[in-house]
């Protein structure tokens, strides 16, 4: 697909999108950062991808976050302003998919790359992996995946992570609720494999009616998104897949989803 990104699509429905410059550790550059959102879009305008995976090609890193030279460059700074809205608009894209997301970290993920995680509906991580917001060590702070940290991880372990910028295991971030499963290395692409796949065969007109609902009702007051949950359950009544999804369970037999 590109220079940065490598992009797969199986028969399966599952769509890979691999980080793939492994000689700067991935580090998130403009054109990087550029690349991996035209790939969510391009998976978010197949109908045939049911799931998407998001990894790296480098054996021990997913990423080593932002590209500090680009931050030091010597260029208007209402330029480098212009720049960094690469990465709202990827968080965005990926939480916004329409589609469930799946990071599979099979290495050392830290700054921005950490973000780019938590934009993900489901992580999977290697054992072996480790995750930090080293900003602070270098004279920069996380600004634009703190919100992100935030919503996903208990305030004092946040601060503590953006504060002290110090790394943790794979085993801790997913008991301060950053990762969803940590696996030994060897049996990592085993179970990314069996989360993809069981997530592509889930009803995707459902899915997409699911998926969009848990991004706009995050910061809902609380009987707002339970109206605006009511009436999406409604719409979720008139499609066929929920008609064939009870039949199927009672007739015990797996469902035969049209998408309609």
């Amino acid at each position: 697909m590109s220079e940065t990104v490598r992009y797969e699509v199986t028969g399966d429905g599952v769509a890979t999108i691999a980080l793939d410059q492994p000689e700067t550790r991935n580090a998130l550059s403009n054109e990087l950062l550029t690349d991996l959102t035209g790939a969510f879009e391009l998976a978010r305008a197949d109908d045939a991808v049911r799931c998407v995976v998001l990894t790296s090609t480098h054996e021990t890193v997913f990423s080593s976050g932002g590209r500090l030279d680009q931050f030091s460059a010597d260029v208007p700074l209402v330029h480098k302003h212009f720049a960094t809205e690469r990465f709202p608009r990827l968080f965005a894209t990926i939480m916004e998919l329409g589609k469930p997301s799946l990071c599979a970290v099979n290495g050392h993920t830290l700054a921005g790359a950490l973000g780019l995680a938590l934009a993900c509906d489901l992580i999977v991580a290697k054992e072996s992996a480790t995750f930090g917001t080293p900003e602070i060590n270098v004279g920069l702070f996380p600004f634009m995946i703190m919100s992100l940290i935030y919503r996903n991880v208990p305030r004092k372990k946040a601060n503590e992570l953006l504060l002290l910028g110090e790394r943790i295991s794979a085993e801790e971030a997913r008991e301060i609720g950053i990762v969803n499963r940590v696996v030994l290395d060897a049996d990592f692409n085993d179970v990314v494999d069996d989360w993809a796949r069981k997530l592509a065969s889930k009803s995707p007109v459902l899915m997409k009616l699911g998926k969009d609902a848990m991004h706009r009702q995050l910061d809902m007051p609380f009987d707002e998104a339970l109206d605006f949950l009511r009436s999406q359950l409604s719409i979720a009544f008139t499609t066929e897949d929920v008609q064939e999804g009870v039949k199927a369970f009672f007739e015990k037999r797996d469902p035969h989803w049209t998408g309609r």
